[in-house]
């Protein structure tokens, strides 16, 4: 297992004020964990989103920051407010008011994977729970906040590209009649989060690149779209749900023939987003 919750992968010059972070992407599972789960740890990866950190990893050659976590969805869930502790888990915790995506086993520390699939054999104590967030939630959102905050120390604005991946089945009810699949979701929280022309102009890089896209339907941002989004404020954020049926073995959670062929396509969007948040001040900055 890492010793660190993340791995920050800087540009050799920052000239974007686009920051691309992977929250999902942790596969560093602790050997406790593990030993303790009623789960094998194949059923406990079908929480990542497998290998998104791989498919983003070419960010950094275009002026613009890479924050990937080390920690594993199941263990820590980093797109979900440290206040979202669940006490069907959690020992000596008081009920709070109700929350859909606790109430599903789906906090900050989860209860179950994908499927609804227990992870825990009992409950854990507050103090454990608070640990896990101490090493790990904590961390990696101070070193956002910090990139967004210079993002907009440099050039005026920050945006975030929140990545993910969804399973196939998420989107299967969208394709209806001769509607394709949306092989690329983009949350704005219905325009909560990022400017409007911010949105479009990420969604027509995905088009260019022959993505069939779909904007908040079925995924509109959690935690970080929520928490990071103010365009008032010039941050922005965009979040991006990929199908994993287009590069991933979803049963096996390990790339598929095609993985190479999407890294490829989706560098050319990373490319053309990075260029979003491009402008003469990034010429002199650092």
């Amino acid at each position: 297992m890492s010793t660190h919750p993340y791995t920050l992968t800087m540009p050799k010059s920052r000239t974007t004020s686009v920051v691309f972070a992977s929250p999902h992407s942790g596969r560093d599972y602790p050997a406790a964990f593990l030993t303790n789960s009623v789960l094998d740890e194949q059923a406990v990866r079908s929480s990542e989103d497998a290998y998104v950190d791989r498919l983003c990893a070419v960010a950094p050659d275009h002026g613009a920051p890479l924050l990937v976590a080390n920690t594993p969805r199941a263990y820590v869930d980093l797109n979900r407010g440290p206040e979202e502790l669940d006490p069907a888990l959690i020992k000596g915790l008081r009920r709070v008011d109700h929350n859909p995506r606790v109430s599903s086993g789906l906090g900050v520390i989860p209860r179950v994977v994908a499927g609804g699939r227990v992870i825990y054999r009992g409950k854990m104590s507050l103090r454990d729970a608070q640990v896990r967030l101490a090493d790990h939630w904590h961390p990696y959102h101070t070193a956002l906040q910090t990139l967004l905050d210079r993002s907009r120390a440099m050039f005026g604005e920050a945006i975030l590209i929140d990545c993910h991946s969804m399973p196939h089945e998420a989107v299967t009810s969208l394709c209806k009649g001769a509607r394709r699949c949306p092989e690329v979701v983009l949350g704005d929280r219905f325009g909560a989060s990022a400017a409007p022309e911010i949105v479009s102009r990420v969604e027509a890089a995905f088009i260019r690149a022959g993505f069939e896209t779909a904007r908040n339907t079925p995924f509109a941002g959690a935690y970080m779209a929520q928490h990071y989004g103010r365009p008032s404020r010039r941050q922005h954020v965009v979040q991006v749900e990929i199908d994993r049926a287009l590069y991933l073995n979803e049963q096996m959670v390990r790339p598929n023939g095609d993985f190479q062929q999407v890294r490829a396509r989706l560098a050319s969007v990373i490319a053309e987003i990075a260029e979003i948040g491009r402008c003469e001040k990034a010429m002199a900055a650092e």
